[in-house]
Parts: C-alpha cells; structure tokens; sequence
C-alpha cells in the first residue's frame, strides 16, 4: 500500500507537472489480478481498485494500519464500473453488475473480489474511511441510486447523478460515494466549482474511450492547476481544492468523500467569474 501525506496549498502552487501527478493522481488503479491501494492523510482515506481477471483477489490486512484486520476499524464502499462480478464480505455473497455499489461495515473479517466471465472481468474501484461504529453490508443498484437527470445540452454538461452512500441512502459512518455519467455530447463536470473544507473527495474517471482524455482543474480557485487524466484513473482532491473537469469525450466518475460532514449538500460554491 502506498502511503501519501498531505500538501498545503502553498506547497502546491509551486509545483511542476510531474510533482502534481505524483501528489495527487493514481494511475494503473485497477491492475488484473492484483489489488492496489493508496492510503491519502487526508482525512485517512484509503482509494483502492482492483479487475480480477484469472482468479479471486483478497483485500489483505496492510501492516500500515497496525489492524488485526482491514475493516477493524474502517468502512468500505466498492462501486463495480466492468463485467458482472461478485464481491465475497464476512462470508456472503454479493452479485454486482456494472454500476452497482457494496458498503462494507467495520468488523467484517474477509473481502474478496472476483469476476463472472475471464472476457469480461469485473472492474472493481474501491474507498475505505476509518469508521466508529458498525453499519450493515448492505448493496444498491443503480436503478435504486438513481438521483435524475441535471445539467444541460447548451453548458456542455447534461448528465445523470447516482448516489450510493449517503444520508439518504446506503448508511454509514462518514463516507459518502456516488457517481455521475456524462451525455453524448457533454463534457464538463462539477463546473461551477465548489471546494469543502470539511471532507476530502476523490474522484475516479472511468469509460473515459480509447484516445480520449479528461483535463481535471484542481488547486485554489484563484491558482487553479490541472491534470491530464487517462481512463481508470483517480484523483485525490484535497479539502481546499476544487475538483472539476472537462473532457475530449463524454465519460463518468465515481465521486467519494469522507472528514466531518456527512451532508451530501455541503459545498462552499465559487463563482466561476472568480477562477484564475
């Protein structure tokens, strides 16, 4: 498990290319046959992703944790963006099919990913937060996360939000997850920005075409900066920071969030005449 600490805004202002990516974007998340995690200082959050191809893949005790397992004292959401798999979690088996999602609460002893069909595997992304009590495993379609159509044609950013875990839907202690799918034709997201200082966030780009790529504007509002980001790819978005983007294509996001407010609405907007 890879371990990265926080940066200060003014740290980040001076930063290359090369110091953002290796600060705040994860490639190569969802590897065949091998899980691969990155615990974030900010507010603890572990981002991890995994697309079991050729056989069943465990979610391993980290010694980073000094746990007696991985969930003792965390929660975990799992949103499956691939081909049908099934998620194994304190014995039980869960079937989830493209945009379902799995929340695991604390205390379950035994996670395990695995894919229905080799051609077609399963590509599982994955947010884990430190939890205080237990709430039950519980999944949700994305017929059930469904939260209606917002957007519009005309701005480029007609799109469908799910939400998953939240105040209103699967419980939990402090994570938050969903996501958004963009319309043919659309392309911005999260525009205009907000940041909340209250909670990290994370974002995960998936069904991003082949050739294509999305700019994600990060940073201060009056010192943005931007990654250029592939498919499969996550962002860690620290509290100060806004989290928007805009593609070469249409695309989705799993969007996550865990730090003190569970509110899903909780966001300090910006005025997008006031970005530099």
């Amino acid at each position: 498990m890879e371990v990265r600490f926080q940066n200060s805004p003014k740290e980040t202002r001076e930063m290359n290319t090369a110091a953002l990516r290796e600060n705040f974007l994860i490639e190569k998340l969802t590897q065949e046959d091998k899980l691969k995690l990155v615990y974030s200082h900010y507010d603890r959050v572990i981002i991890g992703g995994v697309s079991p191809v050729g056989k069943k893949v465990s979610l391993e005790n980290e010694q980073e944790l000094k746990a007696a397992f991985f969930l003792e004292r965390r929660e975990l959401g799992i949103v499956n963006l691939g081909g049908a798999g099934m998620v194994e979690a304190g014995g039980q088996s869960y079937d989830l099919d493209k945009l379902d999602c799995l929340y695991v609460g604390k205390g379950v002893e035994n996670v395990s990913f695995a894919s229905k069909e080799a051609g077609n595997p399963a590509i599982f992304y994955m947010l884990s937060a430190p939890a205080h009590m237990t709430y039950p495993t519980t999944k949700y379609t994305k017929e059930q996360a469904a939260g209606g159509a917002t957007g519009s044609v005309e701005t480029a950013n007609k799109r469908t939000i799910y939400r998953y875990i939240h105040q209103k839907g699967i419980q939990s202690c402090q994570l938050v997850m969903g996501l958004t799918i963009l319309e043919t034709g659309s392309v911005w997201n999260t525009m205009p920005s907000h940041t909340h200082t209250r909670r990290m966030e994370a974002y995960f780009y998936f069904d991003v075409p082949q050739n294509q790529k999305v700019i994600h504007l990060m940073g201060e509002p009056s010192e943005t900066r931007h990654l250029v980001v592939s498919n499969n790819e996550a962002i860690i978005s620290a509290p100060w920071s806004i989290h928007s983007g805009c593609g070469t294509s249409n695309y989705g996001f799993v969007w996550g969030m865990a730090g003190e407010n569970y509110t899903y609405e909780d966001m300090d907007m910006v005025d997008i005449n006031t970005l530099k």
